[in-house]
């Protein structure tokens, strides 16, 4: 069986808590708390997992020689069993966790189904890529809460790819979700370590406990992340990889500055008081993607690298936004964006592009001299189902990326732009050349908010301008 013929068993499961009144958002949730016990066994009898790291008692198989009542009744005691667990990793992946199962021939049902799945199959492939597989097909089907917003996986590795971690190097993402770029770039790493074992044992004990560290707001989703990490071998410290808090509070102020930042921030304004607090941003901002920005550049290292997501309205709003992009400029070395299809997110016409910057040392002079503009959304196909987005996809941005960077004029898909020419254009950089043919239909245009949030951040330009026209004739203060 292949990993994705395992995912669909998985996920046909989900008629069974249906017919136990479990809503299609909870379905996920209520599955991997029991899937989880399952991989946890196989991972410890195959030799993945250094021992088990479940107790006597709620393991696979204390669950699965039950029936009736006493079993659900025994899930019901080990859920609880393991959010009061002394191991603080442990009773963080099971904190607050509780089954809404109410009838034990559901749940048998369940642990007949997954019992019945070709777990040597899933072995060869690894549970952590079957788990991950588990969650994206979430993302995918559900297509609301943080699904929309899930990064497809080609994305992923090709943004590992060309930022290429080293091991001993720190990777932060602070807006984690359920460790998608975490867990790649620690499958680069080991990909070209023979995993890990071509490093020594003090190398070995970094890459597990301390090389990745993330922050996730939502606990559920952090549920989501702390499974994945630990099956795909990744402890993290006592906390975990992923850290519970806030980014753009204090707890993100706390995170460690780190040598490579990948991320793929929340998109939309903060609401209900929900905005930053941090007291170490020098640009007050209810924009989320601008808040994460500052906390990107502001927590990297001198010399480090960065690659973050962002939509089209962080590249032109005025006002603040410019005011962040041109400390942006002036700080790191903002080499390469590049401008991401339409479609690849599950939010309809949301538009998004990845920035590429490393941090200029204090003791350097400069910053960005020039900015590479790749674009991979004008004349691109429509993806979908249909038309998935796959690896291929980045071929020609990335040995565009990596080899010897030639303008390729206004038919061109790669051109290079120079800090002067961004300067005039009022730091903006939502830069765009190519005519596409593709012409967006009422389909293709993006969610209200969006366009909301791009025609505030117009307006806001123009106060701004029309603000400074009034200083310069000295009918306001600037």
């Amino acid at each position: 069986m292949s990993n994705n013929d395992i995912v669909q068993k998985l996920w046909n499961l989900c008629d069974v808590l249906r017919d136990d009144g479990i809503n299609y958002s909870d379905y996920v949730t209520e599955l991997v708390l029991l899937l989880f016990i399952k991989m946890e066994h196989e991972n410890a009898q195959s030799g993945v997992m250094s021992g088990h790291k479940l107790p006597e008692g709620a393991r696979w198989p204390d669950i699965a020689k039950l029936s009736g009542l006493n079993l659900l009744n025994h899930y019901r005691a080990t859920l609880l069993s393991l959010s009061q667990s002394t191991d603080p990793l442990i009773s963080a992946i099971y904190a607050d966790a509780q089954t809404r199962l109410k009838e034990p021939r559901h749940l048998e049902q369940l642990i007949k189904s997954i019992d019945g799945i070709d777990w040597f199959s899933a072995q060869r492939d690894g549970l952590g890529d079957l788990y991950e597989g588990l969650l994206e097909k979430n993302a995918t089907e559900t297509k609301s809460g943080a699904g929309q917003y899930f990064t497809p996986r080609p994305l992923i590795d090709c943004i590992v790819e060309l930022i290429a971690p080293k091991p001993g190097e720190t990777v932060q993402d602070p807006a984690a979700g359920t460790a998608g770029f975490l867990i790649a770039a620690d499958a680069y790493i080991k990909a070209r370590t023979d995993n890990l074992y071509n490093l020594n044992e003090k190398q070995r004990e970094f890459q597990r406990n301390k090389a990745f560290i993330g922050m996730e707001l939502v606990p559920g989703t952090r549920r989501l992340a702390l499974m994945n990490c630990l099956l795909h071998g990744m402890e993290g410290d006592a906390e975990g990889v992923i850290h519970l808090g806030n980014t753009l509070g204090s707890a993100g102020s706390n995170l460690p500055k780190s040598g490579i930042i990948l991320s793929n921030p929340p998109f939309g304004t903060a609401k209900g008081g929900g905005g930053p607090t941090r007291d170490d941003f020098t640009h007050s901002t209810s924009n989320k993607q601008l808040a994460f920005v500052q906390h990107i550049y502001r927590h990297l290292k001198d010399g480090g690298r960065a690659a973050v997501v962002l939509p089209d309205n962080v590249l032109f709003e005025a006002g603040v936004g410019a005011d962040i992009r041109r400390d942006l400029m002036d700080k790191c070395n903002l080499h390469t964006i590049l401008r991401l299809p339409t479609g690849i997110f599950y939010a309809q016409g949301v538009k998004t592009n990845v920035l590429f910057f490393d941090k200029v040392s204090q003791h350097a002079s400069g910053g960005t001299n020039e900015v590479w503009v790749y674009d991979l959304r004008s004349n691109m196909p429509r993806f979908g189902k249909r038309t998935p987005l796959t690896r291929n996809h980045f071929a020609k941005f990335e040995a565009a990326f990596t080899g010897q960077r030639i303008d390729q004029g206004e038919d061109g898909r790669f051109r290079c732009f120079s800090r002067d020419w961004i300067r005039d254009r009022a730091d903006s950089l939502d830069i765009a050349w190519l005519k596409d043919d593709n012409a967006e239909d009422a389909a293709d245009l993006p969610e209200p908010a969006v366009l909301a949030q791009e025609a505030m951040g117009e307006l806001e330009g123009a106060l701004a301008e029309l603000k400074a026209i009034l200083a310069e004739l000295g009918e306001v203060e600037e």
